[in-house]
């Protein structure tokens, strides 16, 4: 039980920079990014190709550098050129995966056997630490210090970032861009900037994915936005979204969650691996329309209490 536990916080926070970058992209920008399943495997295929050669460090600014790329093409494709939002994201993904493909040196996965990661510097750090059961605890949960370290630093950088002038105003892009407009900024810039941050941050996940799972696929980002998805819904139905800052904890709080409850229905085996994917789209939609179940069912009980009222 402690191997699930130790799991699910790993991939729950790693996982949990896609449901940021969903929060800046859905939630700030109110744009609805399809781009995030090709930026994850080219985040991967970049971080795993420059590790393998040898730059396992290099790998996770030069991985953010290619999803901001990406970003900055749906947001051309949006801004410049009048396509819109969702069918941008669309272009651009299709277009990555030929993208990934040519990072991956014309193969569909990439592997890591026997070439050093992150994971794998920060591991060798137990020899230099001259208590055994000290040195024992670090070979049980580096990976866990790493992927949380990775995910909190980039919370607490948006966070900051968001606080700022330029963060303020794509902030204001998403509420109303008119407004932002009358004001001398000019939307297209800020909705760039934006799209080309979420998109970093979804590569910087592929990143990290890629070099803690020593390997990468073509396939690898099938299905991710709606996983990012519903770590972001969930984590807002735990914790709200008054703030930025409420917002991004949230996110967290919400991937881990849903991590658990996978890691769950894996072990009770109350759902077949086949059908993974139905319980991943159900939770999503029951966690996207569970405001509304609640309203209905407070207007139900509302009509109820007016018609006892009205009988007596």
């Amino acid at each position: 039980m402690l191997l699930i536990t130790q799991t699910a916080l790993e991939l729950g926070f790693l996982y949990a920079l896609v449901a940021m970058a969903l929060f800046l992209s859905y939630r700030i920008l109110d744009i609805a990014d399809l781009t995030t399943d090709g930026s994850f495997v080219l985040g991967a295929a970049v971080s795993v190709s420059l590790a393998a050669a040898g730059h396992p460090v290099l790998a996770l600014p030069a991985a953010m550098a290619a999803g901001a790329c990406a970003g900055f093409v749906t947001a051309f494709l949006q801004t410049r050129m009048g396509v819109p939002s969702i069918l941008a994201g669309i272009i651009t993904n299709t277009g990555l995966y030929t993208v990934n493909l040519m990072a991956m040196g014309w193969k569909s996965n990439l592997s890591l056997l026997k070439k050093d990661t992150i994971f794998t510097m920060l591991r060798a750090v137990s020899g230099r630490l001259g208590s055994a059961p000290l040195a024992a605890l670090w070979e049980q949960w580096y990976e866990l210090l790493l992927a949380a370290a990775v995910t909190v630093a980039a919370g607490v950088l948006l966070h900051l970032f968001l606080g700022t002038r330029l963060g303020l105003s794509i902030r204001a892009t998403g509420d109303n861009r008119d407004m932002v407009r009358a004001s001398s900024v000019n939307p297209a810039f800020t909705v760039t900037v934006g799209l080309c941050a979420a998109n970093a941050l979804t590569a910087l996940s592929g990143a990290v994915v890629g070099q803690y799972q020593k390997t990468v696929d073509i396939n690898l980002g099938t299905g991710i936005v709606v996983i990012g998805l519903a770590c972001l819904i969930i984590g807002e139905t735990v914790l709200g979204r008054r703030t930025v800052g409420r917002g991004i904890a949230a996110v967290m709080v919400g991937s881990v969650t849903y991590r658990f409850i996978y890691a769950i229905v894996l072990y009770t085996k109350v759902v077949p691996i086949e059908g993974l994917k139905l319980f991943t789209a159900a939770v999503v939609a029951l966690a996207i329309a569970a405001p509304t179940l609640r309203a209905g069912a407070g207007l139900q009980r509302r009509r109820l209490a007016a018609g006892r009222k009205g009988g007596r």
